[in-house]
């Protein structure tokens, strides 16, 4: 399997009259732009296209973050893309091949799969290059369900967020082996950092969710779905708090949405436990680079894989510790023993569903002395600026572009 990395950080963007893809065309098609890894990675690429000179065109059909992809230099295509309706795609295929003679297009870039079939239609029929991006993995075990999700593997080139994704797309897809590659999502440093949030902004988020200047924080910031490990850090929380641990508070921020059953279930457990203020759900929060330099620990517990893992990323841009599930692509964000020697530690690992596992490394991040505590802070950081940086993962990307359409220019010549 091809892995595209380079050592060390990537050097800034070259100036749009030195760079390959200056007066290129690539166009990204997403169902929508709203919040979603998806969405921001498009929107992230489609301004690292424009910083050197290329026309970056998003096919979709709207969303919040339209304004941001415009702002950046981005040009949004009203599109239909999210339909799922069989001839609807074949009609918005023969739409995206109009759009494509008329711009000039000469890269298709395709980030999930409905509209990935509509593109490779598009693509094949036009002789373009096509990209894809596994966000995520995707399950289904049906053979319908199977050949609708091999589109996403059906790309010249197949990128994969990290090599977790890599390897279950070679071992469902096997064909596609030869054409993965591996960038990993990047994180913006400049607003994942610990110089870049006013110590205002922490403040306004503590007392928002009234939290007491002497209490630490332990922070799980994700949606209330059963599979982000809720339930395995109550107990956790119930553990640590029989132990003696005091001063100390759970934070649970993320929506619910639409899951006011397991709202419920998780409000009892807490209830139960006798953690009532002890454990706090604070809703969504939208200023999470100042959530996580209030906290003093993020616990990252899922009970199933995560397919890359931003949040055990952005905690370690911020020099926060983070204590996570030792699942799915952590290995590749988080570094721990047995992994690495301890003194090259940027956080913990911790088995699936095991709450006295996870109440022991939360108890031994908030002991950590001073000195400790700010070496760890040192090799988080230099280790999410050296692998997952949003610089990285464009340059990487904007690669991509580029060797295709350099591949396929002998090809039109003949």
């Amino acid at each position: 399997m091809a892995v595209l990395t380079r050592p060390g950080m990537p050097a800034p963007f070259p100036t749009s009259t030195e760079h390959p893809l200056t007066g290129r065309t690539v166009l990204q098609i997403v169902p929508e732009l709203e919040i979603g890894g998806a969405e921001r990675t498009a929107v992230d690429v489609a301004a690292g296209l424009a910083a050197v000179g290329a026309r970056a065109l998003v096919a979709t059909a709207g969303g919040r973050l339209v304004g941001e992809l415009q702002a950046k230099g981005g040009v949004w295509i009203p599109f239909p893309a999210a339909s799922k309706n069989p001839l609807a795609m074949l009609v918005n295929a023969r739409k995206l091949m109009r759009i494509c003679l008329d711009e000039g297009v000469e890269v298709v870039h395709a980030r999930s799969r409905a509209p990935a079939w509509v593109a490779l239609t598009a693509a094949r029929a036009l002789g373009l290059p096509f990209v894809t991006t596994y966000h995520g993995s995707y399950s289904g075990r049906s053979k319908v369900k199977v050949t609708y999700n091999s589109v996403m593997a059906r790309g010249d080139v197949v990128i994969a967020n990290s090599r977790y994704t890599a390897e279950l797309i070679s071992a469902m897809h096997p064909f596609a082996r030869e054409r993965l590659r591996v960038i990993h999502r990047g994180t913006d440093l400049s607003v994942f950092s610990p110089s870049a949030v006013s110590p205002a902004r922490v403040d306004a988020l503590r007392r928002q969710w009234n939290v007491a200047p002497h209490e630490r924080i332990v922070l799980l910031a994700a949606r209330l779905t059963g599979w982000k490990g809720h339930r395995v850090l109550v107990e956790a929380a119930h553990r640590l708090a029989d132990g003696g641990l005091r001063d100390v508070v759970f934070v649970f921020a993320g929506d619910a949405q639409g899951r006011d059953g397991y709202v419920r279930e998780i409000d009892g457990l807490i209830a139960e436990r006798g953690l009532q203020g002890i454990v706090r759900r604070v809703g969504h929060c939208a200023d999470m680079p100042a959530a996580m330099l209030a906290a003093s620990v993020v616990a990252v517990p899922s009970t199933e894989p995560e397919a890359f893992g931003r949040v055990a990323v952005e905690a370690q841009a911020m020099g926060t510790p983070v204590v996570t599930s030792d699942l799915g692509a952590v290995p590749e964000t988080v570094l721990a023993p047995p992994q690495v020697d301890a003194g090259a530690r940027t956080g913990w690992h911790v088995p699936a569903g095991d709450a006295p596992a996870l109440a022991a490394a939360l108890g031994e991040v908030l002991s950590l002395g001073a000195t400790q505590a700010e070496a760890l802070r040192l090799r988080a950081r230099a280790h999410v600026e050296d692998m997952f940086s949003l610089e990285r993962m464009v340059s990487d990307t904007l690669d991509v572009y580029a060797a295709l359409i350099e591949a396929r220019a002998p090809r039109r010549r003949a």
